[in-house]
C-alpha cells in the first residue's frame, strides 16, 4: 500500500541567510502493507514526526519517493481519504468555536458535499461518537467543555469518519493520563478489529507500541535502526533498541 524508498529531509540550519542545512531523514526505506499497525519508535528528536508529515503529504521529500498505492503522495492523484491523522496536541486540533458535532461534520461533508449526503451525515454523527466510547449527548459541547481523553476520542472519531483505511497517530496518547492512554489504547484496538482500520502509530513509548502494533520499527538520528516484529521485541539486536528497551523494564 505505502513504499517509501530512501527518502531524505533537511532543513536549513541557523539564520536566515545561513547556508547550513541539516539532515532530519536520512535515505528511510520501508513498506507498509494495508490493515497493519506499524509502530515508528525513537527518542525526541530522532525524526519520527518528521517522517509521519512526509507519509502525509504535509511536507515533501528532498530526495526518494513516496508512493501510496502507486501514487506520489502530495501528487494530485495521491488518494486524500488514504491515510487520515490523530496528533498530540489535540487542543489546537480541533477548532474551539466548533461543537463535537461541527468538528466531525467537517470530516462527513468533505467526503459528501450535496445535500441529502448531509442529512445522512448528521445520523452518522451518534454512530461515531458511540464507536469511540462517547455520548451522543457530546454533540453539543465545545473542546472547552470535555477532558483531554474526551477530546482526543473525537479526534479519533473524526478521523474515522474519513473512511481512510489507514490513521497516522503522532505521539496521539502522550498527552494523557496514563489510566487514559490505556483507554485510548483499548478503543484503538476495538476499532482496528471491528473497522478493520491499519494505523501507523509515532510513539517514543515501547510499552504502548508494543501492546498494539503488529511491527516496530526503531529510528534513531534520522534512520531506521532496526525492525521487529512486536512478539519478538525481546531478541531486537541493535545496541540502541536493546538500551531503549532497558529503560523501560528498569
Amino acid at each position: 500500500m505505502l513504499i517509501v524508498d530512501r527518502v531524505d529531509k533537511s532543513y536549513k540550519k541557523g539564520g536566515l541567510f545561513s547556508r547550513e542545512r541539516q539532515q532530519v531523514i536520512k535515505t528511510v526505506s520501508f513498506q507498509y502493507e494495508q490493515g497493519e499497525c506499524l509502530g515508528i519508535v525513537g527518542e525526541s528528536g530522532c525524526g519520527k514526526s518528521t517522517l509521519g508529515r512526509l507519509l502525509l503529504g504535509i511536507e515533501k521529500p528532498e530526495r526518494g519517493s513516496i508512493l501510496l498505492k502507486g501514487n506520489r503522495v502530495g501528487g494530485k492523484r495521491a488518494g486524500r481519504r488514504e491515510i487520515s491523522a490523530v496528533f498530540q496536541d489535540y487542543t489546537s486540533s480541533i477548532n474551539p468555536y466548533f461543537t463535537v458535532e461541527q468538528a466531525i461534520m467537517e470530516s462527513l461533508n468533505s467526503l459528501n458535499r450535496d445535500a441529502s449526503s448531509r442529512r445522512e451525515n448528521h445520523a452518522k454523527v451518534d454512530r461515531l461518537l458511540q464507536n469511540v466510547g462517547l455520548d451522543p449527548h457530546c454533540r453539543t459541547k465545545y473542546p472547552h467543555e470535555l477532558s483531554g481523553g474526551q477530546i482526543q476520542r473525537v479526534c479519533i472519531a473524526r478521523a474515522v469518519a474519513t473512511e481512510a483505511p489507514c490513521i497516522l497517530l503522532d505521539e496521539a496518547i502522550s498527552s494523557l493520563d496514563s489510566s487514559v492512554q490505556m483507554q485510548v489504547l483499548e478503543l484503538l484496538k476495538k476499532l482496528k478489529e471491528v473497522n478493520k482500520l491499519g494505523y501507523i502509530f509515532i510513539t517514543h513509548d515501547i510499552q504502548a507500541a508494543a501492546f498494539i502494533c503488529d511491527r516496530i520499527m526503531f529510528m534513531r538520528d534520522g534512520q531506521i535502526e532496526e525492525f521487529v516484529s512486536s512478539n519478538q521485541l525481546t531478541n531486537v539486536q541493535s545496541p540502541y533498541a536493546k538500551k531503549m528497551l532497558q529503560m523501560v523494564i528498569a
